[in-house]
């Protein structure tokens, strides 16, 4: 089948530079997707994104789809003829809606008739007729938040779009994409290479872009930029603090990238290293330079999107631009120390954390008895309380005000600067952790009460206020929340009680609603649920067969998880599973409000063997359970099965006498419950 390569391109004005990869890739998967509904065959797709136009290109597409077998059963053939044998009007007209005689279709017969039928091919659209529909619905589907207009066009788009592109092979598809025609003409880097482009293939894409300066490729011109940053470091005698963010936001804001270093006063170098990086990295996109002992030299590289008949200039301009930053920075950094971290706390009563549920002040009262209750059970020292009063001081503060995402960090400085115990100034600084995926978590006992105290109370605030996270929606990072206290749970081994911990939290918040606190859990669990099934050998039946119980703690959880997989490795855990099932199945046919407490008068000899079985199992087990042996505990349950399948095979559950058929039925009850005591058997497969 004939192929050819087809290119795709939107020019556009400067894209928003931090959803530009994420809007390429998903113009790439709409474009395939079209492709593959239309069951047009292809080779690979290649996305470019640049500042300035997204593009994709695939490779070997078919010129048209495949043909299509086709089969329609028309009406029987009772109907279809006459006493003459002459067709009828309902033959005719089916003949003529395949585009067929009457003579031409076939017999479809089957064990309810025979009808009359049409069998044959239909040809494959072909592919450039096809193009319009796909590109415009990929284009249309694109994740924009905001949509603009522009002049006097009536279509929206994230920025306005001054060229389309759409070539099959060497060939123009003209169609119309957000008001404007299709052709082969696109534009080079803005300075450059400023005049129109004339595109001669799909092929030639790239190379013809990089001859007009723009790297079309966001891979490799982000590896261009790397490699440039690094070479300019080096020749500065540092190392480039290149972090995965800044360099995406940096490869999204040039086409030509030129790397040039800068350097600042060394007065500044006595800020606190993260304060000078934010200045420099968060601010301005440039990138910090260190030594090789670690510590920041002056230097920074900034990357041009322009080659300058005159670098020297470029580089005092950056130079003239940061330095007012930094000033700044110092200026805050100085007048914050002027006053303590206490009379910073002060303010807090004058914040807004939520209108339901207070000032960030009555959190700070909240979180201090929470954290408290939490330190005592994990041997924190008595500092606890100390540090939760502090916790959300350095929000008031001047450098906290410009830069936000040193909240906690600059609180760990200032409360070092005012003489408090290092644990505790440290503290300040880990309660906020982890604060993505993958970030440290709190490595004292004072930073993990306090970190679990803050989220559980957000936890709980919010959910008394029922503004629980819908959809992709959620303002107060409750999923965050809930995996960070899962993480800091489980990796840091704090056997604490979570049901225990949501009561007291709840117990806390200003408004009370019944149940807060299990929905809480549940929300948890759910996070729970993912963490463990990131776990080689684990299904999602035996984390709900263990999650049924709701353990008290997440290590808990993972305990009889462990335990669960041993024991489904055994040759009886599988019979045991289809016992429990039955009796589960057994067991809800019980009238409701049906009293199954006694056990009394067995008459038959195998109700009374499984009675004594029973007898001498129980206390072993659940001493097990109530030790956390809980591996020994299902093990021991494998001598159920013998007693088990004689009670099957031998009494009949639901006798017509009630007495014997509830004693019965309590005494399968009492084999459920030994059997659940780890985990609920009856939700595993078997």
């Amino acid at each position: 089948m004939a192929a050819r390569d087809l290119l795709f391109e939107l020019g556009t004005e400067e894209l928003p530079p931090r959803t530009l990869l994420a809007l390429s890739v998903a113009l790439r998967d709409g474009v395939l997707e079209g492709l593959d509904g239309a069951g047009i065959p292809h080779g690979q797709a290649h996305s470019y994104a640049t500042p300035r136009r997204l593009a994709v290109r695939v490779d070997a597409c078919a010129e048209s789809a495949p043909e299509r077998r086709i089969e329609r059963r028309g009406p029987p053939v009772s109907s279809s003829f006459d006493a003459a044998g002459a067709p009828t009007q309902a033959a005719t007209a089916f003949a003529r809606s395949c585009g067929v005689q009457v003579e031409d279709l076939e017999r479809l017969t089957t064990d309810k008739g025979a009808w009359l039928a049409f069998r044959g091919t239909e040809p494959g659209a072909a592919t450039a007729g096809l193009l319009g529909g796909i590109v415009n619905q990929a284009v249309a589907g694109l994740p924009i938040a905001k949509r603009m207009r522009w002049g006097a066009r009536r279509v929206e788009f994230v920025r306005p779009v001054r060229t389309v592109v759409l070539l099959f092979g060497d060939d123009v598809v003209p169609i119309e994409v957000l008001g404007l025609r299709s052709d082969r003409m696109t534009l080079g880097h803005r300075f450059h290479a400023p005049r129109p482009i004339s595109l001669k293939s799909p092929k030639t894409y790239e190379r013809q872009l990089r001859s007009a300066k723009v790297i079309a490729d966001f891979g490799k011109r982000r590896a261009v930029i790397r490699e440039g940053v690094m070479a300019a470091a080096a020749a500065a005698g540092g190392t480039a603090l290149i972090e995965d963010a800044l360099l995406d936001e940096v490869t999204a804001l040039v086409e030509w990238p030129v790397p040039i270093a800068g350097r600042f006063e060394q007065r500044f170098l006595a800020l606190p290293r993260e304060v000078v990086i934010a200045t420099v990295q968060d601010h301005q996109r440039y990138f910090a330079v260190q030594g090789a002992d670690g510590r920041l030299t002056g230097d920074f590289i900034t990357v041009s999107n322009i080659r300058s008949r005159d670098p020297v200039k470029v580089r005092e301009g950056n130079e003239r631009v940061v330095r007012p930053r930094l000033a700044d920075a110092a200026f805050f950094w100085d007048q914050d120390r002027a006053i303590s971290l206490d009379a910073h706390a002060a303010k807090l009563a004058g914040v807004t954390f939520q209108a339901k549920l207070g000032s960030y002040a009555d959190k700070t009262l909240r979180v201090k008895w929470l954290a408290e209750f939490i330190g005592e059970r994990i041997s924190a020292p008595a500092m606890v309380g100390r540090a939760a009063e502090l916790a959300k001081a350095d929000l008031m503060t001047a450098m906290v005000g410009e830069f936000p995402e040193l909240q906690g960090t600059m609180g760990r400085y200032y409360a070092e600067a005012q003489g408090e115990p290092a644990e505790l100034a440290l503290a300040l600084e880990e309660h906020y952790r982890p604060r993505f995926a993958g970030d440290g978590l709190p490595t004292t006992k004072t930073g993990q009460a306090l970190a679990l105290a803050d989220k559980l109370d957000t936890l709980a605030g919010i959910f008394a206020i029922e503004q629980r996270p819908t959809g992709t929606k959620d303002p107060f990072g409750l999923r965050r929340a809930a995996l960070g206290v899962l993480r800091i749970l489980l990796e840091c081994h704090l056997d604490l009680d979570l049901h225990q911990l949501l009561r007291e939290a709840a117990t806390l918040q200003p408004i009370r609603r019944a149940g807060v606190a299990d929905e809480v859990y549940d929300f948890i669990a759910e996070r729970l649920r993912g963490v463990l099934l990131e776990r080689a050998g684990t299904s999602a039946e035996m984390i709900d067969a263990v999650l049924a119980g709701r353990p008290h703690s997440p290590l808990d959880a993972e305990a009889r998880l462990q335990a669960l997989e041993d024991f489904l490795r055994l040759p009886d855990a599988g019979v045991l599973t289809a016992i429990n099932k039955r009796i589960v199945n057994i067991l809800r046919k019980a009238p409701p409000g049906t009293d199954l407490a006694v056990l009394e008068g067995l008459t038959e000899e195998a109700e009374r063997g499984l009675h004594r079985t029973l007898g001498g199992l129980s206390g072993g087990v659940k001493q097990a359970i109530a030790e956390r042996r809980y591996a020994d505990a299902l093990r021991s349950l494998t001598g159920l099965r013998a007693p088990v399948d004689e009670f099957f095979e031998r009494v009949m559950v639901m006798d017509e006498d009630l007495g014997r058929r509830n004693n019965r039925l309590a005494l399968l009850r009492e084999v459920r419950e030994l059997l659940g005591g780890v985990a609920d058997l009856s939700r595993l497969p078997g």
